[in-house]
């Protein structure tokens, strides 16, 4: 029987392929044998077009973002706007790769991720003052600050005497207002004994120092210390010559080329009796005198506060030994008389500080004849009034024998004592809505 029939490839019967239907991306086996259509051709050609317009578009946007970053570090720029090199770039980016249709140009935002957040941090409007410990460095002085004087020369604060539990001080320290920073400079000349509750007046760039004391030892002697050269010297009087008696805690003001000196204590008893040094000439030309005033005076006390404002001397509060003081007496420098202010409602204040600023006298801490306090008052000068004003921050803790001084829109307080502790800290009050009232000088102490 013959076998199956066998075939050789040659000789293979060609089969026909099942018909499908045509498709523009799945062109037939005998289209690709025969290289394509015409119309599968330009398609190959149109998706090869695009590819290298995509990647010429990729290109382009690469090297565009190298040149804005490079024009970034290449000088300063808001974090949150674009240069004007990144918008002509994305433009013409955009441009070639829509073709010449006009889009918008793209703008990029950056951020910052670096910046600090404190979830606990206390918000401080802008119209609220408010209170920090200012961070000091450099040459701190290493002690408490208790009854010492602090003078603002330019920017500069000059920080002399005081004492701490372990004693008085003579040395000076310098304080930056602008840096916080402290400075320990070296002084020559006739340098001063240690002492506290003194005077320390400026007189042009030069500082005043009257008065004070240490231990039982009261001082009447005079110092001047020139901030320039850093040189003290102490003027000579005449054996003959009349002068105030020893005192500390006193008050000092300067005004038409006079120191005016009122009250203080001598160790035995409070005094009201007012001197004046004329300081506006040469130190060797230094003279006292003796100031005549009229009307009722204030009972004698010390550790009160006295500011000039235009040609009248305000004193506020202090203390006789026995007796907290709340009244408020001003003395027209031109006239010599004497006039007590009633406020509404008075406040017991000794060892306190106060600060003009515009038409207010910021009077920060203080004995209230009971306790220390922390409480800050205003005066008003015009109404004669004290004047709530909200804080914010944190506060000074309750003490007296501080200082205060105003330098730029912040008020400074220098040390201090709570009855137990002799502080060494610095504290700051911006100023804030209240920033304006240094400027505030169009004002003219009227009494009722």
């Amino acid at each position: 029987m013959p076998g199956p029939a066998t075939a050789s490839s040659s000789t293979l019967p060609t089969r026909d392929l099942p018909s499908q239907p045509a498709s523009p991306f799945r062109p037939s086996p005998q289209t690709l044998r025969n290289g394509g259509t015409s119309s599968s051709r330009s398609l190959r050609r149109d998706r090869e077009r695009e590819r290298e317009r995509e990647a010429s578009t990729k290109s382009e946007a690469s090297s565009s973002r190298k040149s804005a970053a490079a024009t970034t570090n290449g000088r300063a720029s808001s974090p949150f706007t674009t240069t004007k090199q990144e918008t002509k770039e994305s433009s013409k980016n955009n441009a070639k790769s829509k073709g010449s249709s006009s889009l918008a140009p793209q703008q990029r935002i950056r951020t910052n991720p670096h910046l600090i957040y404190d979830p606990n941090a206390e918000l401080a409007p802008a119209a609220v003052m408010y209170w920090s410990r200012a961070p000091v460095y450099g040459a701190l002085p290493m002690r408490g600050m208790r009854a010492h004087s602090v003078t603002l020369v330019d920017n500069i604060a000059w920080l002399f005497g005081g004492c701490d539990d372990k004693g008085c001080w003579q040395d000076v320290y310098c304080f930056d207002t602008e840096t916080l920073q402290w400075s320990h400079p070296e002084m020559v000349g006739d340098i001063p004994p240690p002492c506290r509750a003194h005077t320390a007046t400026l007189v042009d760039k030069r500082l005043v120092i009257f008065g004070g004391g240490q231990g039982p030892v009261y001082y009447n002697s005079v110092y001047v210390l020139d901030t320039v050269t850093r040189r003290w010297t102490q003027p000579v009087f005449p054996p003959d010559a009349e002068g105030p008696a020893p005192r500390r805690a006193h008050t000092a003001v300067l005004w038409s080329g006079k120191l005016w000196v009122f009250g203080g204590g001598n160790g035995m008893q409070a005094l009201n009796d007012l001197w004046t040094l004329e300081v506006g000439g040469p130190i060797e030309r230094m003279r006292w005198e003796q100031a005549e005033t009229y009307g009722k005076k204030p009972n004698p006390r010390g550790y009160h506060t006295a500011n000039l404002v235009g040609e009248v001397m305000i004193i506020v509060g202090g203390s006789d030994g026995r007796e907290c003081f709340s009244d408020i007496w001003c003395l027209n420098l031109v006239s010599r008389i004497w006039t007590q202010i009633k406020p509404d409602t008075p406040y017991r204040r000794l060892s306190h500080s106060s600060t003009q600023i515009g038409s207010f006298l910021f009077i920060t801490g203080g004995h209230d004849g009971n306790k220390y306090t922390s409480e800050l008052l205003l005066f008003d000068l015009v109404s004669f009034q004290y004047e709530p004003r909200k804080t914010l921050g944190k506060a000074p803790s309750p003490r007296g024998y501080h200082v205060s001084i105003q330098a730029d829109c912040r008020l400074f307080i220098f040390g201090g004592f709570n009855g137990h502790d002799v502080y060494d800290d610095v504290h700051m009050l911006d100023l804030a809505g209240a920033a304006y009232l240094p400027q505030v000088a169009a004002f003219k102490v009227e009494f009722p």
